[in-house]
C-alpha cells in the first residue's frame, strides 16, 4: 500500500482509500511479468543511448543536420533490434517531413529614434532579433513602437491587451509572462500558454504587427539571458508555410536594455509595468521610431520523427494507442562557451529522454503478453523548434487522432538520485492524475504539484502538442524531496543546473550522473503507460481543463 501502508482501510473508491478520514493512494494492480520486464530498465540500457546521442560525432543534433540524421539512424536501428514494427506512415521507421532554415546576419547594432534622440542597442549583449519570415530579408522601416503590457486576449479570463487599437505596421513591446500575482485573474504563479513567447509572436503578427520585443528578466523566461543566446542563435527552423500574418522581425532584449529604450521616449519601464497589471490597461505608444534590415540565408533541409509500434493483444482495443514520447533533437553547434566548446550535445536534454523511451519499450517487449492496446513509441524531432515535430506528429498521425488515448513524455531525465516525490507538471488536467499516483505508490513515493509552475513547462514539452488535438498527456518529473540530501537541496540544485547547463554545451554526459533515480522514474512511466494500455475505459480530461478532442482540425502552434 506504499506510505500508507500501516493504515486501517474502510473502503475503496476510484483507486483510493479512505484511512481514518483521509485519502491514501491504493497502488496499480500490474499484470503478470510486469516487475520482472521493469528489470529492463537498468543503468546500461539508459547510459548507452545517452552515450550514442550525446557524443560530440553528432554534432548536437541539430535539425536537418548530419547528427540529426545519423540520431534518426541510430534510434531506428534500436526500435528494430528490440522487435517492434514500423509504424511511420508507409511503413517505414521514419516520419519524415521537409523543414525551412533562417539564418539572420543581424546588424551588429540597432537604433532607435525619439523627439531627435538616439539609442543604440547591442546585438547578443542588448539584443536579439531575428528574421520572422521566410524570405531573403527582414525589413522593417520607421515603425513606431508600442509597449502592449502582457499581450494577452484571454477571453476565458476577461482580459484584452490591446481593446481593439491597431497594430498595423508597428513594433510591439511586451512582457514575457502572464498576470501571476492572483490566483483569481490567470492562475497565480502557475504560466497558461498565454505567458510563452511563442503566443507573444504568433497573437501579436496576427494583429497586424511587423516586430514584436520582448522584454527578458530571468524571472519571467525561468531562465537567463544566456539562454535566450545560445537558443536563438545561428540558423532557425520551421516548417514551410507562407509568411502571411507572421512578424517580420522577432526580438528580444534584456531588462537593462528595455529601461534605456523605454525612458528615450520619456516613460518608465516599472511604472508601465504597473499600469500593465490591470484589466483596464490599453496599449501605450512611446514615441519612438525604429529601421532593422536583416539579411537571411534561407536553406531547406529534412528531419523526422522515428516511430515503432508494439500491436495490442486486445481484438477491439488494439486499435487504440498509448504514445510514449521524447525529442531527439537539440540545438547543434553554436557559439562557443567559456571553454571554446561550440557542440550542444544535449545529454540531459534531451538524449537521457530517448534512452528512457528506448528503455521503456525494452521492457514492453519482456512482457509475457502485449498489453491490450497498442504501444507507440515516437522519438520526435525539432522540439527546440517551437515543437516542430511532435506538431507534425499529431496533426499527422499514423492512426486516427481520436484513437491515440493518451501521450506521455519524457524530457530531461533525473541524473541526480532517488526522490520520494514524483512532480506531475500539468497536475490537475486529467484523469492521468491518478494512474501517476497508483504508479508511484507502488515506489512509495507520492505525486506533488511542479515545484516550479511559474517555468510554464506544461507548453514547452511535447505532450502540449497531443493536448492541442485532445489527447490526454502525461509529463512528470523526479520531485525536489531527495533520498539523502538536506531539506531544500533539490530545488537549489535544479537551479543551479538550469543556470549553468540549460542549452549550453556544458549539458554533456558527466561521469557524476546517477542514474538510480532516472531507473526509478523510467519504471514509474512504464507501469503507468502500461496501466493505461490495459484499462477498460481511457483516460479523460477533467472538468475545467482548457483541452478537448479536436477532431481533425489541426492546432495553430
Amino acid at each position: 500500500m506504499g506510505r500508507s501502508g500501516h493504515a486501517t482501510a474502510v473502503f475503496l473508491t476510484a483507486g483510493f482509500l479512505v484511512v481514518s478520514g483521509a485519502w491514501a493512494v491504493t497502488p496499480l494492480d500490474l499484470p503478470a511479468g510486469a516487475r520482472e520486464a521493469a528489470r529492463q530498465i537498468d543503468r546500461g540500457a539508459l547510459e548507452g543511448p545517452v552515450r550514442m546521442l550525446a557524443d560530440d560525432l553528432l554534432e548536437g543534433r541539430g535539425p536537418g543536420s548530419r547528427g540529426d540524421a545519423l540520431a534518426r539512424v541510430y534510434i531506428a536501428s534500436v526500435l528494430e533490434l528490440l522487435g517492434l514494427q514500423p509504424a511511420a506512415p508507409g511503413g517505414g521507421w521514419q516520419q519524415r517531413f521537409e523543414i525551412v532554415g533562417v539564418t539572420s546576419q543581424t546588424p551588429p547594432t540597432w537604433s532607435f529614434t525619439a523627439a531627435g534622440k538616439q539609442l543604440e542597442l547591442r546585438e547578443q549583449d542588448e539584443f536579439i532579433a531575428v528574421s520572422g519570415v521566410q524570405e531573403a530579408s527582414a525589413a522593417i522601416v520607421g515603425a513606431e513602437l508600442v509597449f502592449v503590457g502582457y499581450g494577452i486576449h484571454a477571453p476565458e479570463y476577461g482580459w484584452d491587451d490591446l481593446k481593439g487599437a491597431s497594430l498595423k505596421g508597428k513594433v510591439a513591446v511586451v512582457m514575457n509572462d502572464d498576470p501571476d500575482w492572483d490566483p483569481a485573474l490567470f492562475e497565480g504563479t502557475r504560466r497558461t500558454p498565454y505567458g510563452r513567447w511563442t503566443y507573444k509572436y504568433e497573437h501579436l503578427g496576427d494583429e497586424g504587427a511587423v516586430a514584436a520585443i520582448i522584454i527578458h528578466t530571468t524571472p519571467s523566461a525561468a531562465y537567463p539571458w544566456k539562454v535566450v543566446q545560445t537558443s536563438w542563435n545561428g540558423e532557425q527552423f520551421d516548417l514551410p508555410q507562407p509568411s502571411r500574418g507572421r512578424l517580420v522581425v522577432r526580438g528580444w532584449t534584456t531588462e537593462g536594455a528595455s529601461r534605456r529604450l523605454v525612458a528615450l521616449g520619456g516613460f518608465d519601464l516599472d511604472t508601465l509595468i504597473k499600469q500593465a497589471r490591470s484589466r483596464e490597461f490599453r496599449p501605450v505608444p512611446l514615441g519612438i521610431t525604429t529601421s532593422l534590415v536583416i539579411p537571411t540565408k534561407l536553406t531547406h533541409a529534412e528531419t523526422g520523427n522515428v516511430m515503432g509500434m508494439l500491436p495490442g493483444s486486445d481484438p477491439v482495443l488494439r486499435d487504440e494507442v498509448v504514445v510514449f514520447s521524447a525529442h531527439h533533437d537539440h540545438l547543434g553547434v553554436g557559439q562557443p562557451d567559456g571553454r571554446g566548446d561550440t557542440i550542444y550535445n544535449g545529454a540531459v536534454d534531451n538524449a537521457s529522454g530517448v534512452a528512457q523511451v528506448l528503455a521503456i519499450a525494452k521492457a514492453f517487449k519482456a512482457l509475457p503478453q502485449a498489453p491490450r492496446r497498442s504501444i507507440l513509441f515516437a522519438l520526435v524531432a525539432g522540439e527546440e523548434s517551437s515543437l516542430l515535430g511532435s506538431y507534425f506528429l499529431a496533426t499527422h498521425p499514423p492512426v486516427p487522432v481520436e484513437r491515440i488515448v493518451a501521450d506521455i513524455n519524457f524530457d530531461a531525465g533525473n541524473i541526480f538520485g532517488r526522490t520520494r516525490d514524483v512532480a506531475e507538471t500539468g497536475k490537475g488536467l486529467s484523469t492521468l492524475d491518478e494512474v501517476l499516483a497508483r504508479a508511484a505508490a507502488l515506489q512509495d513515493r507520492v505525486v506533488t504539484d511542479e515545484p516550479f509552475p511559474e517555468h510554464g513547462s506544461y507548453f514547452r514539452s511535447d505532450q502540449y502538442s497531443f493536448a492541442k488535438v485532445g489527447v490526454p498527456g502525461l509529463y512528470f518529473r523526479a520531485g525536489v524531496d531527495y533520498i539523502d540530501r538536506p531539506a531544500g537541496w533539490g530545488r537549489a540544485t535544479a537551479n543551479e543546473w538550469l543556470a549553468a547547463h540549460y542549452h549550453q554545451p556544458s549539458d554533456e554526459l558527466t561521469a557524476d550522473w546517477r542514474y538510480d533515480g532516472m531507473i526509478e522514474d523510467t519504471m514509474l512511466g512504464f507501469y503507468a503507460g502500461l496501466a493505461v494500455a490495459n484499462a477498460d475505459q481511457p483516460p479523460t480530461w477533467l472538468p475545467g481543463a482548457p483541452f478537448h478532442r479536436s477532431g481533425s482540425t489541426p492546432p495553430a502552434r
